[in-house]
């Protein structure tokens, strides 16, 4: 399957997936989930992948759900959407099973499942001009693409319902200061920003930023006395690991 929605490649371990749909703002249709799922599932297949970047060509990230297409399609809407919903999930859960980390860069709008790809990234960072809403109950629908599973665990449970049910317009500083992106910079040291970053997550030693990844996803759930045992586990294997150790003498031999 090729790409026309977005553009997709592997190099150096690093994927970069760039939304190309610039007319239509990279509204998401049955075509746009299907070629999303695609490349999640070449990342997962992908080896040495070091880290991912998703990011949007034009003045907006992702509109979310191509409205058009629901009322296109009217007459099986339930089983058209219901496809989408099936390539979408498979996407978003393709990339959040990964030990490399997904960097989402945001610039303009990032509504409805725009929102909530960028929700489920490691690492979110927004241009000082990117604007968020979920607008999905507004149009008599119901948040999909994982916003009600990550959003929760991000600002709260009724924070989440008041974001999802009344469909308020978040700036970049005020989605930062929820916790949804980690950053806001100028719109124009946002491309250099997230090269910088992912370049810096790419050239960690070998599986750290993955274990840190399954770390912080564990202690979610997890007692202390359980995380302490994840943490002593994680810390050993990783000190034994070439490229650890490599750090380590490269460390010490500057001091010299």
């Amino acid at each position: 399957m090729s790409y026309t929605r977005m553009r997709f490649s592997i190099e150096a371990g690093i994927a970069r997936l760039v939304f190309t749909d610039v007319a239509r703002h990279h509204a998401v249709d049955r075509l746009f989930t299907q070629e999303l799922a695609q490349a999640a599932r070449a990342c997962e297949v992908a080896p040495d992948l070091r880290a991912v970047l998703i990011t949007a060509e034009g003045r907006d990230f992702c509109v979310g759900g191509d409205l058009r297409e629901f009322i296109e399609n009217r007459d099986h809407i339930q089983t058209h959407v219901r496809e989408m919903t099936v390539h979408f999930h498979a996407a978003i859960l393709g990339f959040n099973r990964l030990s490399a980390p997904v960097v989402v860069g945001v610039n303009g709008v990032a509504a409805g499942g725009g929102f909530s790809m960028v929700c489920m990234a490691d690492l979110a960072i927004a241009g000082r001009s990117a604007k968020f809403n979920f607008a999905y109950t507004k149009s008599g629908l119901t948040p999909d693409g994982g916003a009600t599973f990550f959003l929760p665990r991000i600002v709260g449970a009724q924070r989440a319902f008041d974001l999802m049910a009344t469909n308020p317009t978040l700036s970049a500083e005020e989605a930062q200061a929820l916790g949804i992106v980690a950053r806001v910079v100028d719109d124009e040291l946002l491309t250099g920003v997230l090269e910088d970053t992912i370049q810096r997550l790419a050239a960690a030693p070998a599986g750290a930023i993955g274990r840190l990844k399954a770390l912080l996803r564990a202690g979610q759930n997890n007692s202390l006395e359980q995380q302490f045992d994840l943490e002593g586990r994680a810390i050993a294997q990783g000190a034994a690991h070439p490229e650890t150790l490599a750090a380590l003498d490269a460390f010490f031999s500057r001091g010299r």
